[in-house]
């Protein structure tokens, strides 16, 4: 049930401080301290542990709690796609046509989805929202801050990334009906054509012709944003390489569950992977390689992973418990929380505003009760940009989201 927003707490006045004292801090970038974190005008103005506070701040004792950066999953569908309800009310593929370039995410996102709320409840601030992966080409991400009554508000980077997929989904989806592509080398195919046609139409520069699709193309093919592919078996990720290598745009690896076999070949070429969802069965052929021990070795390797949940394939507020998981089965808690952190905001090209507690970037931050890498442990209190949007009612025993407003 969609819940109207209640009346607006008072704005913030410009200069507003907040001083967070008191608290284990893990800045992600830097090494952890006992000490104070403060917000000015919503960035982090400093961080230590001998920050002066100036007059008039607002300060919360943290009571030795443990203080992190907002965490950010990089590959979700909020908003898109309710979890619960039937695929004919979801918006996330546009599939009357493999090439889907030019359709928007943000043209499709519902921020009043109860994802967004679920998100606050586990520590992850911001949000790389994809379209599906039923086409070759499926169309236009973006990276959103999870609070908001207005998608504008919430925006980081639009368009954040093209998506696009290989792989078992567009081979079914069009296969079923008897259209192109029906095969791997079909769907490769339809991904070329698409690349060669937006080359021509670049060099004509005809500006009295515009075409959405080859524009959002275009994009890639300046290396504006990155080519977001979704693939999970070797066999598709070295297709994924040759196609980048041919049209030389900037890859993205989402899923990538068979990356570790390639390894040593995604680290030479700094090819980041987006691994995830890690929790579910292995509902298709693609997915017999998934294993919790694959983000370890695939850092163990030198790729820079982050882990995803696919919400909502994976419950959103349960990303955290994926490392912790992947703790156990060989990462190593520092990429852990890199990987849901500052690498994440690296592949947005987000991180000189988000990813680590860092003088300058948005106070986006998450007091949690202890090590959230421990599952006992639960976010107390989220901020965005300073401003606190979730805190924890420990008599109620429930999460209280701020009016969206």
């Amino acid at each position: 049930m969609r819940t109207p927003a209640a009346a607006a707490p008072p704005a913030k006045a410009k200069g507003h401080s907040l001083a967070i004292t008191n608290a284990h801090v893990v800045p992600i970038e830097g090494e952890p301290f006992d000490g104070t974190v403060l917000v000015t005008d919503g960035k982090i103005a400093g961080a230590g542990p001998n920050i002066r506070i100036p007059a008039g701040t607002e300060v919360v004792d943290a009571g030795g709690q443990w203080l992190l950066p907002g965490f950010i999953d990089a590959h979700v569908h909020l908003g898109m796609h309710p979890e619960g309800e039937v695929s004919a009310t979801s918006d996330v593929n546009e599939m009357t046509d493999p090439i889907m370039a030019a359709v928007r995410a943000i043209d499709a996102v519902d921020p009043f989805d109860p994802g967004f709320d679920d998100a606050l409840a586990g520590g992850i601030t911001t949000v790389n929202v994809n379209p599906g992966s039923g086409n070759p080409i499926g169309g236009l991400a973006v990276a959103l801050h999870t609070h908001g009554r207005y998608i504008e508000e919430m925006v980081l980077r639009s368009p954040s990334g093209l998506k696009s997929a290989l792989g078992e989904n567009p081979k079914r989806n069009y296969g079923e009906k008897k259209q192109t592509p029906s095969t791997r080398l079909g769907t490769a195919m339809v991904i070329r054509k698409a690349f060669i046609d937006a080359r021509n139409y670049m060099a004509k520069n005809d500006k009295n012709a515009i075409d959405p699709r080859m524009e959002a193309l275009a994009m890639v093919l300046r290396r504006e944003i990155p080519w977001r592919q979704h693939c999970h078996r070797a066999d598709d990720i070295a297709t994924a390489l040759r196609l980048a290598d041919e049209f030389g745009y900037e890859l993205v690896l989402d899923h990538g569950t068979e990356a570790h076999v390639l390894g040593d070949i995604l680290a030479e070429r700094g090819i980041p992977v987006l691994i995830g969802p890690l929790f579910t069965t292995k509902s298709k052929v693609e997915l017999r390689g998934r294993s919790l021990q694959n983000p370890g070795k695939l850092a163990a390797a030198g790729v820079e992973i982050s882990i995803i949940t696919d919400h909502p394939v994976i419950p959103i507020h349960f990303l955290v418990h994926q490392c912790t998981l992947a703790i156990k089965e060989g990462l190593d808690r520092e990429t852990a929380l890199k990987a849901i952190t500052i690498n994440p905001a690296k592949v947005l090209g987000l991180a000189d505003r988000v990813g680590s507690l860092t003088k300058g970037k948005d106070a986006d931050l998450v007091l949690w009760s202890g090590d959230p890498l421990d599952v006992m442990q639960r976010a107390l209190k989220v901020w965005i940009g300073g401003k606190p949007v979730y805190h924890y009612d420990a008599e109620a025993r429930q999460g209280v989201v701020a009016a969206r407003a």
